[in-house]
């Protein structure tokens, strides 16, 4: 949330400086709307004057400034809004006007929780490949920063940003094994996160409750972390749990960034099933305490109770080693799926287990399919 209340401060300051310039014929002004200036300051009704692309004034103008004026009283009128967590990697290759986001407020497109795409190898461009859904592309880059290129040249309206996955790098290095990296992989996946750096990348993202991001231990991400640290980039993390080991997750999320020295985030924190809820406190307090002693730590969230994953969240990381072929061929096994049925109804903390924390399978809603024969059930 600091990140975004630093940019709408920024825009704060652009619109003191050109509500103070000298008057003149504005293409638009927007008459009546109640200004959230983003710096957290109480809302102001305010008229806002625009020219060209720009804001050029704030503040209260006689009739007749303007070649079109619009009333929006009762409307809000705010700074774009950043998506800290996107995943219109594939979306904006479909529409680069980016309606379903844009008209929701978002300038801003944040990437990279675990995957990136980019830097890929060969196998992984095929594995993306396969697993598309109905929005289906050539792969035509390779690194980062190529890709992020790709989405500029086709014109896209909201501005662009992408971390660079701490999965990508391990999946290009290691494939989907269960295993950690030999020295020689770990000194490659630390390269391939420079020359992301290098390319624009922000920073270093995981997302660990998934396969096969939960086989990478803590001294691998904080390895990844220091090469971050080098460019004052940014550790984001989807924590290892957000349930029932919620606070060995800050836990884990506060020694990479001590160990590393690297600036951190949080994604969407929260205290996942009922049962955890009342650990919420205690995670703050942990938060705040580091940021007392130095460390720069902060978080965001989203203010709804209901989540939106994939499957594989609800199925323990071993069915999925070896990637979707694997985890497909091993479910075919009857004695297999029993296992499987009984981890994902029996509680652990050996995994993060969102079917659990969601109470029952009625509290389950499944929303997007790739098999034609399912699709209907979604229609």
């Amino acid at each position: 949330m600091l990140k975004l209340t630093a940019s709408c401060l920024m825009l704060v300051g652009l619109f003191c400086l050109s509500s103070c310039s000298t008057p003149s014929k504005y293409d638009v002004i927007l008459r009546g709307g109640t200004l959230y200036d983003g710096s957290g300051s109480p809302p102001l009704k305010r008229d806002i004057a625009i020219r060209g692309d720009r804001i050029a004034a704030i503040g209260t103008f006689e009739e007749g400034r303007a070649k079109e004026e619009i009333d929006v009283t009762g409307l809000a009128i705010a700074p774009g809004f950043i998506n800290m967590l996107s995943w219109a990697v594939d979306s904006l290759i479909e529409d680069p006007r980016s309606m379903a986001d844009i008209k929701q407020g978002v300038t801003l497109e944040v990437f990279g929780e675990g995957m990136s795409w980019g830097p890929l190898s060969d196998e992984l461009k095929a594995y993306m490949k396969a697993r598309q859904g109905d929005i289906q592309y050539d792969i035509e880059w390779t690194t980062l920063g190529e890709y992020l290129e790709y989405l500029e040249n086709r014109g896209v309206s909201p501005n662009i940003a992408s971390l660079v996955g701490a999965t990508t790098v391990r999946a290009h290095e290691i494939g989907f094994e269960d295993r950690p990296p030999t020295p020689d992989e770990m000194k490659r996946m630390q390269q391939l996160v420079r020359e992301a750096m290098e390319e624009g990348a922000m920073g270093v993202g995981s997302s660990l409750i998934y396969a096969p991001a939960f086989y990478a231990d803590t001294d691998e991400l904080i390895a990844l972390c220091k090469v971050v640290a080098e460019y004052d980039g940014l550790y984001t993390t989807h924590m290892r749990s957000e349930g029932d080991r919620l606070l060995e997750g800050v836990e884990e999320t506060l020694r990479i960034a001590k160990e590393s020295g690297v600036r951190t985030e949080i994604y969407h924190l929260k205290a996942a099933g009922q049962s955890n809820w009342h650990k919420m406190d205690q995670v703050i307090e942990m938060i705040e305490a580091a940021r007392a002693e130095g460390v720069v730590i902060a978080a965001d969230m989203y203010n709804y109770i209901a989540g939106a994953t994939g499957l594989d969240a609800s199925m323990p990381p071993w069915v999925q080693e070896g990637g979707y072929e694997a985890w497909a061929e091993r479910l075919k096994d009857p004695e297999i799926r029993a296992k499987v049925m009984r981890e994902m109804t029996t509680p652990s903390d050996d995994w993060e287990n969102l079917f659990l924390a969601a109470g029952s399978a009625d509290k389950l809603l499944l929303v997007g399919f790739k098999s034609e024969g399912l699709k209907p059930l979604t229609g």
